[in-house]
């Protein structure tokens, strides 16, 4: 985790882009996985961007942060993977998910969006 320090937020904020997950599993469409949510980013179909701070090795995932950057997408880093594939409506850990379509969770989804730029 500690090559992705920088990335951490806060409590608050993490809960806040679960909860957008959660909502996107009911009610949008999500891609999972390092595979899925590279090309998603890349196809510029991505909306928010999660990954991992506990992938070992970091490698696997180091493309995303600057990946997004390029592409303009935000991104947020989650505390666990087991978190991160459970709230993506799966039983196993995943290291990466794109939220495609918000669903019902646009309005936070934007809030969220302001937040993570402004801070």
């Amino acid at each position: 985790m500690s090559k992705f320090a920088k990335y951490k937020v806060s409590e608050e904020l993490e809960n806040m882009a679960l909860e957008v997950l959660d909502i996107a599993v009911d009610t949008g469409k999500i891609k999972r996985g390092i595979n899925e949510t590279t090309k998603a980013i890349e196809r510029g179909i991505a909306k928010l961007v999660y990954f991992a701070g506990d992938v070992t090795p970091p490698e696997i995932i180091m493309h995303l942060p600057p990946l997004c950057s390029e592409k303009k997408t935000p991104f947020i880093m989650i505390s666990d993977k087991k978190k991160l594939g459970k709230r993506a409506g799966i039983e196993v850990p995943t290291s990466s998910v794109a939220i495609i379509d918000p669903g019902d969770g646009v309005k936070i989804l934007k809030d969220l969006i302001f937040k993570l730029t402004n801070e």
